[in-house]
């Protein structure tokens, strides 16, 4: 093929007798044309030996180029972070206002504090016992002034709220799942996951203890028993990580907080490791 080009290259150039070049020039612009077809020549070659020692990339069924590996950072964009004012017990509230937000809904923190908060008080007679619910069952005291609530009854608020606005979505409270796991399953994918944790992933331990008097379905404990709230209990919206980290959106931060993967294990598994998803 590159013979007869180089064949046809040469003819065309003695044919070009209108032009008026010396016997000296002709020769010259063969050798001119002959060393371009060696150089052509040369490059197909290398092209073609490149090709064929090439590997191609694996394809699925449909030939969609698989990736060799998940990416190791990722984070859910544009995230509102609500910092936590009014409601100074009210995490939980403001983490389930931002992941609803991140969802579409258009919602403040007061509308979930205001009204679908399932609120016991927690009292204290004059001998100093102190009665109040299974916070797995009901918040103990309110958003405004109070310890908290756990996941399940937290499921239980949001989803009072989702009903009313007539959303096929649900939030389903979720216990023993690894962070890895929920990283995996949802925040990866652009879904956003409340844990439970502590405040700036500080050390927890046990700072109020009551005498239980309200349960419900979900509850851990019986009428009579012992609960105990653990001081520095928070909850945050997973939002992201990388390599090292994972990130949040923190309402005691007022901002997007990020804490050692390592870190956040600990104090997870500590809280009971558990978290709402809402899909």
């Amino acid at each position: 093929m590159i013979k007869k080009q180089l064949n046809d290259f040469i003819r065309a150039i003695k044919s070009l007798k209108h032009f008026r070049l010396t016997k000296q020039k002709k020769k010259k612009l063969i050798v001119l044309g002959v060393l371009a077809a060696v150089i052509i020549a040369l490059l197909v070659i290398a092209v073609c030996v490149t090709a064929a020692g090439s590997k191609p990339e694996p394809a699925d069924q449909t030939g969609t180029v698989q990736a060799e590996t998940e990416p190791d950072s990722f984070m859910i964009k544009n995230v509102k972070v609500i910092p936590q004012t009014d409601l100074k017990a009210g995490c939980e509230t403001y983490a389930c206002t931002m992941l609803l937000n991140i969802l579409g809904f258009d919602l403040d923190e007061h509308t979930i504090a205001d009204n679908y908060l399932n609120c016991v008080y927690v009292f204290k007679n004059d001998d100093g016992s102190a009665y109040g619910p299974d916070m797995y069952s009901a918040f103990a005291g309110t958003a405004y002034a109070g310890w908290g609530v756990y996941a399940p009854s937290m499921a239980k608020s949001m989803n009072n709220y989702l009903k009313d606005q007539k959303s096929d979505l649900k939030a389903y409270p979720m216990e023993n799942v690894e962070l890895e796991d929920l990283v995996d399953s949802y925040v990866s994918k652009g879904v956003p996951v409340m844990i439970w944790a502590t405040t700036n992933m500080e050390e927890p331990y046990v700072f109020d203890t009551w005498e239980v008097n309200y349960v419900d379905e979900n509850a851990k404990t019986k009428i009579g028993d012992t609960f105990s709230w653990y001081m520095h209990e928070h909850c945050l919206v997973l939002i992201g990580y990388d390599k090292d980290n994972y990130y949040f959106g923190d309402s005691t931060a007022g901002k997007v907080s990020c804490f050692s993967k390592e870190l956040v294990k600990k104090r997870y598994e500590q809280m009971f490791k558990q978290s709402i998803v809402v899909k």
